[in-house]
């Protein structure tokens, strides 16, 4: 068969997922000049790129990036760090391995926008109980990916470090962080969109400023030029975070 030359190898397809993104907002394009859909509920591609120049001008754009930018850097380096130390200590300790698990299956299929009125009260109005909800959910996900990594290690590698007599922080540094790191960093992927989604259904509930109080804004006042002009700030803020995690990982992993 055609595919046995080549195994599976993905071929390269640079200009094929541009190409139908084009076509898809120029035929966007097309059918709100021709008024096949109605401009207030699904406005054309150059009416929020419009929105988003004048939201660009007069500064509220940045205004709102920046503090959105800001509470999901801050909640998701707390959460990254905490969830690779418990994700360590569970994939290394049978102790914490027990308790650990046991309180992440309970407590991680809580929704955790669900907590932020908890939060609230016992961190008042402000910012901490929006970075705390970011972080909560964060850490859960990155513990995971860390132990589940540290578990695919292969053992037959860790014993032959040990019969050397190797030492256990040597081990940890050599063998175990390499071979967990892909887990890691797919990991990473994922925290960075469950960053993203808590910060903006954070910000609807209880902000002023920020893409999601935004977003909600302009909802409420109909303006779907600006609502949609938001949801491409945040597709452009998350493909952008991609990119960043595409390069650790060739840095990162250009051993394999």
């Amino acid at each position: 068969m055609a595919f046995r030359g080549a195994g599976f190898t993905p071929k390269s397809g640079r200009y094929a997922g541009w190409t139908a993104l084009v076509a898809v907002v120029a035929f966007w394009q097309l059918a709100g000049n021709a008024g096949w859909v109605n401009a207030l509920f699904l406005p054309t591609p150059l009416a929020i790129a419009r929105a988003i120049y004048q939201l660009a001008v007069s500064g509220a754009l940045w205004h709102h990036v920046s503090v959105s930018v800001v509470r999901i850097g801050s909640g998701w380096m707390l959460g990254t760090i905490a969830g690779v130390i418990a994700g360590f200590g569970i994939g290394l300790s049978s102790l914490a391995r027990g308790i650990g698990i046991t309180f992440i299956s309970a407590l991680f299929p809580i929704p955790k926008i669900a907590l932020l009125p908890l939060l609230i009260l016992w961190l008042g109005i402000g910012e901490e109980p929006k970075i705390a909800t970011i972080a909560l959910g964060v850490f859960f996900s990155t513990a995971i990916s860390v132990y589940s990594g540290v578990d695919q290690v292969p053992r037959n590698l860790i014993r032959m470090a040990q019969s050397f007599n190797v030492p256990f922080h040597t081990i940890v540094r050599r063998v175990i962080w390499p071979g967990a790191l892909p887990s890691i960093l797919a990991g990473f992927r994922i925290t960075a969109s469950v960053a993203l989604l808590l910060v903006v259904s954070a910000e609807m509930i209880g902000a002023e400023f920020g893409i999601g109080a935004f977003v909600l804004q302009a909802g409420n006042l109909m303006q779907t030029d600006q609502l949609l002009a938001g949801v491409v700030i945040l597709s452009l803020f998350g493909l952008a975070v991609g990119k960043l995690i595409n390069l650790l990982e060739t840095r990162l992993l250009h051993w394999r």
